[in-house]
Parts: structure tokens; sequence; C-alpha cells
């Protein structure tokens, strides 16, 4: 497959979500990029996120493990590309192993390896409108059909990930 058709196929299966949070963009900005507030919300409800490193700046990384409530751990990895506070995060994230070493999800062979991930922090009179869009890269058709087959599943996951933010930036405002 050319590269252009590989690029329109990408984003054709690109993952928009957009959620307003009642909190300042720098407020939402911080708990993404600081591991003491982002291991407090981030992941699927029910399940623990242990930071091992969290370097935020571009060519900076993060390796940390989910661990489910039945004691499931994923282990996962970003590697950050863009920086710019309180505007944007610009970030690939993969399944790991433990060493950050990038592996196959452990649920779909045809999960694709990396995703882009593009979060835009816009101040909406004291509020954030958080935009997040996700691409995956270098993908095979297989990988790109079995991503956008799971948007729903993704929004539904992303929708509990997004309650939890926003209770902990209710929590975090005082």
């Amino acid at each position: 497959m050319n590269e252009n058709v590989n690029a329109a196929a990408a984003e054709q299966a690109e993952l928009v979500l957009t959620r307003v949070l009642d909190a300042p963009r720098e407020l939402v900005f911080q708990v993404w990029t600081d591991p003491e507030h982002f291991k407090r919300w981030w992941g699927p409800k029910g399940f623990t996120l242990n930071v091992v490193r969290m370097d935020v700046r571009p060519g900076g990384t993060f390796l940390g493990s989910q661990t489910s409530p039945e004691g499931h751990v994923m282990w996962g990895t970003f590697e950050y590309r863009e920086v710019t506070p309180p505007e944007k995060l610009v970030f690939v994230n993969s399944f790991s192993d433990e060493n950050g070493n990038v592996i196959r999800a452990p649920f779909n062979e045809n999960w694709p390896l990396r995703i882009l991930n593009t979060l835009t922090f816009e101040d909406e009179g004291g509020k954030t409108r958080l935009t997040m869009r996700g691409t995956p890269l270098d993908a095979t058709p297989a990988e790109l059909q079995t991503f956008q087959s799971a948007h729903s599943m993704l929004q539904q996951g992303f929708k509990g990930t997004f309650e939890q933010l926003d209770e902990y930036l209710a929590k975090a405002r005082g």
C-alpha cells in the first residue's frame, strides 16, 4: 500500500473525543503532565496506575502499569513529541513490557502497535475544552480496521476515564 493511501486510511480510522471540563486549562494540563496527579485518575474505572517514570518533554517518556481489580497487570509507554503548556500535548502510546519495550496488545494481535495522541486544551471562560485525537501510526490495514471497529468500545472506556478526571479535578480545585 502506498504511503498516501495508508495516511488516508489512518486518518479515516482516527478517534476524536471532546469533553468540557469544569477547571481552568492550566490545571487540566497539569493533571495530564504531573505524575502525582496523573496516577490518581488515568485509566479504566477500578484500575490503579503505577507510574514508573514520567518525563514530560519532547523526547521524554512515560512508563507505567495498570492493575485491574482482579489483579491483571498491563504495561504501557508514551513517547512525548510535543509539549506546549497549557495548550497542546502530543505523544505516541503503546502497550509495553515492564522495561518499556513495545509489545502487542494482550487482547488483540491486530491492535496497532503505536497510536499518535494529540490533545488540545482550549479555554472556555474558566472551563477547558479537551479534544483528544488518536490515530494509529504505521498500521497495517488489519490494524486500522481493528482500531476503527473499536471506536465505540474506546469511547465507552474513555467516558469512564474522563469521569474519573472530572471527579479528580473537583477535588484538586478544592
